[in-house]
């Protein structure tokens, strides 16, 4: 081989040597802007999750914005939400404001049950209790503390106060349900009861607690939550957990008794 043609050889394969190195270097560079693009979403998924995290626990809780049916509240502690004159069917709830299914059937069936006793379709009797007595804390706190708050609260904030206590429901273990905030909710609703707070704070309507209490787990017989019966029966969770389902029940069980 000649000596020009070796140093063209050498300088072809020069070449090529370059453009491989501008090759790794562009994909040296490609791979560090996706790196940095994918710890920035990251952090801001992140900050995000620890911002709506903050809100959920320290958020301000919101009154009830739509129509209702008229709310008043029985001697025995218990709710009752219908249209006046309307007395069947009747639709018994039965939850504990600790119980995560409790706040699963309030997403996805709440919203339906409002609306099908402002429509006059449906008696409504909200029986909060103590069902998580027999557990450790800070579950049975949470447990008992909130039923005895939403006791306290006025029947015409009762709705807003429930839905509060079931979007700030603490997650199962950790603390929650301070005396503290449950003030603050109230308050947030508008409950101006002078007595409202030393109600909460002082515990009074503990023995009410404890009754209702006793008259899910011993007179009716329930066994978990949340337990919901039309007329007097108890459904199973395809019944009460679908809306869908809910209304058909419920608008058979009107058919039936006409």
């Amino acid at each position: 081989m000649s000596k020009a043609a070796r140093d063209r050889s050498a300088r072809e394969r020069l070449a090529a040597e370059r453009k491989r190195q501008a090759a790794r270097q562009k994909q040296r560079r490609l791979l560090t802007i996706v790196l940095g693009s994918v710890v920035a979403v990251a952090v801001i998924v992140v900050g995000t999750v620890l911002i709506v995290d903050y809100q959920s626990k320290k958020g301000r809780a919101e009154v009830h914005q739509g129509a209702l049916a008229p709310l008043t509240r029985q001697d025995d502690g218990s709710i009752v939400m219908a249209q006046k004159g309307v007395t069947k069917p009747v639709l018994e709830v039965f939850e504990d404001f600790q119980c995560p299914v409790c706040k699963q059937f309030e997403e996805s069936t709440g919203k339906s049950i409002l609306e099908l006793a402002e429509q006059g379709k449906v008696k409504v009797v909200y029986r909060p209790f103590h069902l998580f007595g027999q557990q450790q804390d800070p579950i049975k706190v949470n447990s008992f503390r909130s039923a005895q708050a939403a006791l306290c609260v006025p029947a015409d904030k009762w709705i807003s106060y429930h839905d509060a206590l079931f979007r700030f429901q603490p997650a199962e273990g950790s603390e929650g349900f301070s005396p503290d905030d449950l003030v603050k909710w109230g308050k947030d609703i508008g409950v101006s009861d002078p007595n409202f707070e030393k109600c909460v704070r002082d515990e009074q309507k503990k023995s009410q607690v404890e009754a209702m209490t006793n008259y899910a787990l011993q007179e009716r017989g329930v066994k978990g939550t949340p337990a919901v019966f039309l007329d007097g029966k108890e459904l199973d969770s395809t019944q009460f957990m679908n809306p869908a389902a809910l209304r058909a029940t419920i608008d058979a069980a009107a058919a039936s008794g006409k």
